[in-house]
């Protein structure tokens, strides 16, 4: 009992790979610098990524539909990436590791684009603001230009899910002090997120505007090594998770036994089918999953079949391509239920999206100029930033609090799926606006200049309150969606879980490229002119923003069906799980 004050309960561990001692690791000092680490590696991305699509016009003289398929294409790739970092943290580095090693990467790949910028693509083109004429870059340079920005892409979309589960693993969510803390954490951590990004786009949004890209490619390489060196710093006070193995092997053990098992009927009583002894778990350093009646085909594969029953005092069980425990089964269900809502989350990433391709698009045709002070239309996103941290204050302070009280107690706040609804319903209104303004933007364009490539007399600040809704409903939808991931996947997958909501801003990004393709591919058959045209004067991207607003209407349809269905994941031991049973009645 005293051992089991001392030593934290959900079993992680020291450096040396003994149990962690509470008050010698993790906790919010470890915690602290990991979230100051995350803001410092996104200030550092996202001053490469906030005018990409600018330096891709002016610089690389591509445009603006290709501009922002490229830039669309490079930001899911690198959320791509975290499935990859994901992968390796889970199976075999563990958190620590994958976070390190992928860090270096990643200012690897910012000191290669900071210096071939300004050895190659910017020695003829400075200031490199498209108001005077680039010389067109060589092969050569576009080829290093795009072998660097997808180093960095690697680095800093592997690095992502691995350093927010790595950040919640600094607190035992077995222990009722620092079990809330751990949920406190993914809304600081993506406020931490925001936070960096707003360095990114005001000041070095400036400076890029302005055409003086290598300074900026400067300063995120200065920030990503500044982020190394705090992640460093704090080793001696982590905590630590075993990577559980493979998870390919064991999902592909369970799918294989259930097959040969075919024709086996499935007890009735759950208690006949497989488990190890309480004391152990088949998965390394994870904790057993209580059976659950969903996809009853896979419980096959913890029916025994041979003659003599495997012991539960084994670890695993001897014959685990014929044979898998109930934990085993449960972790490929808990896989199985999770598609369905990913799926559902795409369509928001695509709206989401739109932040760095054509909001800045709209931006850039726009009056930029406000008492005489140029506000580059990257700058506009801070408000975005805003909307988070204003969000994130308002949700942790007054609606948890409102929403206990309203139920006397019973809830703790929205469920994670509540919030994801809301977050479909703000950013279908936040595309709504973006319609509106660009109607008025087109009017005011017109009224100038009728035929002209000129910007619109509707001032930018207008962009503001959809740039503030997005804000807002990223922090019910992309909050919610780490915490959800987190949750439901089981211990040996929890990297998997947050790079689930990473893969959905990928899978969001090459969709919107699809979409911009279709788009354009329809509208701009033989002499008409394409709804994101090179002329945006001329052309309809506020039927675009429309049609991205009744897309998000629909797939909140298709949501709400699936989370009405969605069973939550139970440990053993943790009770409280199973009230969760009802989805968006809001019950926890």
């Amino acid at each position: 009992m005293g051992n089991d004050s001392i030593v934290t309960r959900d079993g992680s561990v020291d450096w040396n790979g003994h149990p962690a001692i509470r008050r010698k690791t993790g906790g919010w000092f470890p915690g602290i610098l990991l979230l100051v680490n995350q803001g410092l590696a996104t200030l550092a991305f996202f001053g490469v990524g906030v005018n990409l699509v600018l330096f891709m016009t002016r610089v690389l003289q591509l445009d603006n539909a290709e501009a922002a398929n490229r830039v669309s294409n490079w930001t899911g790739t690198a959320y791509v990436f975290s499935l990859v970092g994901a992968f390796v943290s889970d199976s075999y580095w563990g958190r620590y590791r994958t976070c390190a090693v992928f860090q270096i990467i990643f200012l690897a790949g910012l000191l290669e684009l900071s210096l071939s910028s300004y050895f190659l693509l910017l020695k003829s083109c400075a200031p490199g603001d498209g108001k005077q004429k680039c010389a067109p870059p060589t092969k050569l340079e576009i080829l290093i230009f795009y072998l660097s920005i997808y180093q960095i892409a690697l680095g800093n979309g592997a690095y992502q899910p691995a350093a927010t589960t790595f950040g919640a693993d600094q607190f035992d969510e077995e222990d009722p002090e620092e079990g809330p803390s751990k949920m406190a954490f993914f809304s600081y951590f993506f406020m931490a997120n925001n936070l960096g990004t707003l360095f990114s786009n005001t000041l070095v949004a400036y400076f890029e505007d302005k055409g003086r890209w290598v300074l900026s490619f400067w300063i995120s390489s200065a920030a990503a090594f500044l982020a190394l060196v705090l992640f460093f710093a704090a080793t001696p006070w982590y905590r630590h998770f075993k990577p559980g193995g493979n998870p390919l092997t064991r999902v592909s053990q369970v799918i294989v036994a259930a097959v040969r098992n075919w024709k086996v009927r499935v007890p009735p009583q759950e208690e006949k089918l497989y488990e190890v002894d309480a004391k152990h778990c088949a998965i390394n350093g994870g904790r057993k999953i209580l059976h659950t009646p969903d996809f009853r085909f896979l419980d096959r594969a913890a029916v025994v079949t041979y003659p003599e029953s495997p012991s539960q005092d084994e670890h695993r069980p001897s014959q685990p391509w014929s044979l898998c425990t109930i934990t085993q089964v449960e972790e490929v269900k808990c896989i199985l239920r999770l598609i369905p809502i990913w799926f559902c989350t795409i369509i928001y990433s695509v709206v989401y999206s739109q932040m760095s391709s054509v909001f800045i698009e709209q931006g850039v045709v726009m009056k930029t100029s406000v008492s005489g002070f140029h506000i580059p239309p990257a700058c506009i996103s801070i408000f975005e930033i805003l909307g988070v941290v204003i969000f994130i204050l308002l949700y942790r302070f007054y609606i948890v609090t409102f929403v206990s009280r309203v139920s006397k107690g019973k809830l703790k706040g929205l469920t994670e799926l509540q919030r994801m609804g809301i977050g479909l319903v703000v950013s279908s209104i936040a595309m709504i606006s973006a319609g509106v303004v660009e109607i008025q933007r087109l009017k005011h364009a017109k009224r100038a200049c009728n035929t002209c490539r000129s910007s619109s007399s509707l001032s930018i600040l207008w962009q503001i309150p959809q740039y503030v809704l997005i804000g807002a409903s990223e922090v019910f939808m992309y909050v919610g969606q780490l915490e959800f991931f987190n949750n439901e996947t089981p211990d040996g997958l929890k990297s998997f879980g947050s790079a689930l909501y990473v893969a959905s801003m990928s899978a969001g990004s090459y969709v919107s490229s699809l979409l911009v393709t279709i788009v354009m591919g329809i509208t701009s058959k033989g002499d008409q002119i394409g709804w994101i045209s090179e002329n945006l004067n001329k052309g309809h991207m506020d039927r675009f923003y429309f049609l991205l607003a009744a897309l998000n209407a629909v797939d909140l349809i298709f949501f709400v069906a699936c989370a009405k269905r969605y069973r939550f994941m139970l440990l053993d031991g943790k009770e409280e799980g199973k009230d969760r049973d009802g989805m968006l009645d809001g019950e926890e």
